[in-house]
C-alpha cells in the first residue's frame, strides 16, 4: 500500500500539520491537532482524506471530554446509540470500555483479556461506519489493540477463491452473554444477527473490501456447512496475515479512529491486575453494498 507523504495544513491553533504512515499495512498519526478546538472546514475536509486513504488515524496526547470526543465524532456523521446501557455515560453515544470495578461489577463493557478480529456491530442492518476509542488508562503491557486491511485481504485473493465469494451474502451474529469476544462454538437463538456481502464495496472510496470476520460471521448463505466452513477458516487466515496489520501500544491520551467498512480490529490478551480504560463513540453507517 502507498504510504502518505507529509501534509501541510495550517490551522489556527496549531503549526503546520502531518499525516505520518504508522506502518505499511494502515494507520496514519495525525501531527499538530488539538481536538478541543473547533476544526475549519478545510483541515477536517483533509483529515476525511487522510482516513479514507489510510483506514485508521492516530491523534495523541489528547485531552478530551465527552463533548469533544463527539463533536469530533460528528463531523464524520450521526453518533450512533450506546446498545448496552449500563455503560453508557452522559451523552447517550458514548460507553466505556474498561475492565475496572466497582462494588464488584465491571464499569465499562467488554473488560478483559483478548478480543478476536471483528467489525464493530456487523451483526447490525447499519454496522457502524467508524469507531472511536479515547485512551484514558493504559495497562503496563498488553491491551494492544490490531488492526487489519480488508481492502488488501480482498485483493490479494486468489482469483478463485474471489469467484467462489463473488455476490454471496454470510451471516454475522453476536452473542454478548456467551462470546463477546472469543468466538463460540454455537450462539443463543436470540442474538441479535443480520446477513451482509461476504465482499463490500466502501461508499467513499469505491474500493472492495473483504467483510467477513472470525469473531462475529457465522457462516455464508446458500453454502453446506463444511463448505461454508472451510471457506471461512481460508478466509480468516488470509485477513489476518501480519502484512495485512498494524498493532497499536496505546499511551494515555491516544484518540484513535477507524474506518469499519473496510479494517477489522482486535486486542491482545492483559492482566486482570491492570486497568484499562477506553471512551468509545461510534458513527452510524449505511447498509454494506
Amino acid at each position: 500500500m502507498e504510504h502518505a507523504s507529509p501534509v501541510g495544513i495550517t490551522p489556527r491553533f496549531a503549526g503546520p500539520l502531518q499525516v505520518r504512515p504508522l506502518s505499511p499495512a494502515l494507520g496514519a498519526e495525525i501531527i499538530g491537532i488539538d481536538l478541543r478546538e473547533a476544526l475549519g472546514d478545510a483541515v477536517f475536509t483533509q483529515i476525511l482524506a487522510a482516513w479514507h486513504r489510510h483506514l485508521v488515524i492516530l491523534l495523541r496526547d489528547q485531552k478530551l471530554s465527552e463533548e469533544d470526543e463527539v463533536r469530533f465524532g460528528a463531523r464524520f456523521g450521526p453518533p450512533a446509540l450506546v446498545q448496552n446501557k449500563q455503560f453508557q455515560r452522559t451523552h447517550p453515544g458514548v460507553m466505556l470500555i474498561s475492565n475496572i470495578r466497582e462494588d464488584g461489577k465491571p464499569i465499562g463493557a467488554l473488560p478483559d483479556g483478548e478480543m478476536q478480529f471483528h467489525t464493530d456491530q456487523c451483526y447490525m442492518e447499519r454496522p457502524a461506519m467508524a469507531s472511536m476509542l479515547y485512551a484514558i488508562e493504559v495497562p503496563r503491557s498488553g491491551g494492544n489493540t490490531m488492526f487489519a486491511n480488508g481492502y488488501s485481504a480482498y485483493e490479494t485473493l486468489p482469483e478463485e477463491v474471489k469467484h467462489r465469494i463473488a455476490g454471496r451474502r454470510a451471516l454475522n451474529a453476536y452473542d454478548y452473554d456467551n462470546a463477546a469476544t472469543i468466538r463460540g462454538a454455537t450462539v443463543r437463538d436470540n442474538a441479535p444477527s443480520y446477513a451482509h456481502p461476504v465482499v463490500r464495496t466502501h461508499p467513499a472510496t469505491g474500493r472492495k473490501a473483504l467483510y467477513v470476520n472470525r469473531l462475529m460471521t457465522r457462516h455464508i448463505e446458500g453454502m453446506a456447512p463444511h463448505e461454508s466452513e472451510e471457506l471461512l477458516n481460508l478466509l480468516f487466515a488470509h485477513q489476518e496475515r501480519p502484512e495485512f496489520v498494524y498493532e497499536h501500544v496505546w499511551q494515555p491520551g491516544d484518540l484513535l479512529m477507524w474506518d469499519n467498512r473496510c479494517a477489522l480490529h482486535a486486542r491482545t490478551d492483559f492482566s486482570p491486575n491492570e486497568r484499562r480504560l477506553m471512551r468509545r463513540v461510534t458513527i452510524l453507517g449505511e447498509k454494506p453494498v
